[in-house]
């Protein structure tokens, strides 16, 4: 009988106590990582330019493009998808230091990336298999999801980046101004 007595006030307390103490562990927030912001800043331009040459290649399939060329663009494609994939990783390590939207970009990446991957891959194999039967469907197909998953990768990034800058940027006037932090 005395077991559940300690135990049914237990709860209370516990409960008690988190509120009291929640505001003080909400006002302890991870500061933004000058590291990881460099490195999305670098991605950034990374996918910008992966997002160029994607939107190039697409554009192949409104020209006569010879394979060659396709080829040679779908190189360049591959090349930055492994260098977003090398960045990422770099993010990855640094992420336990990052603040909550940081880590917020870092998980969304990944997504973008194996798909992008994905779709490089199918390019590659249906150059390698029939390069020079460029008009079909489905390698348009591929050649414009490449494109789109770029496109969405580079403004994702590009929003993240802006928000931390944004963000640095009302800090500064806060403390400037003397502004209480608002929550």
């Amino acid at each position: 009988m005395r077991k559940y007595f300690y135990i049914t006030w237990a709860a209370p307390i516990a409960a008690a106590g988190l509120l009291i103490f929640a505001p003080a562990l909400k006002a302890v927030e991870v500061p933004d990582s000058d590291h990881v912001t460099k490195l999305l800043s670098d991605v950034k331009t990374q996918a910008f330019q992966l997002k160029e040459d994607a939107e190039y290649m697409q554009s192949f399939t409104r020209s006569t493009a010879s394979w060659e060329t396709h080829a040679v663009q779908i190189t360049f494609i591959k090349e930055h998808v492994n260098d977003l994939y090398k960045q990422e990783l770099k993010l990855k390590e640094k992420r336990a230091n990052a603040s909550v939207w940081q880590k917020r970009a870092i998980d969304r990446i990944m997504p973008f990336l194996d798909e992008l991957g994905g779709y490089t891959s199918a390019v590659i194999e249906h150059l390698n298999a029939s390069p020079r039967n460029l008009n079909t469907a489905e390698y348009r197909d591929f050649l414009e999801a490449n494109a789109d998953y770029a496109g969405d990768l580079a403004a994702m990034i590009s929003d993240f980046v802006n928000y931390g800058k944004a963000k640095n940027r009302v800090e500064y006037l806060n403390d400037k101004l003397e502004l209480p932090v608002s929550q």
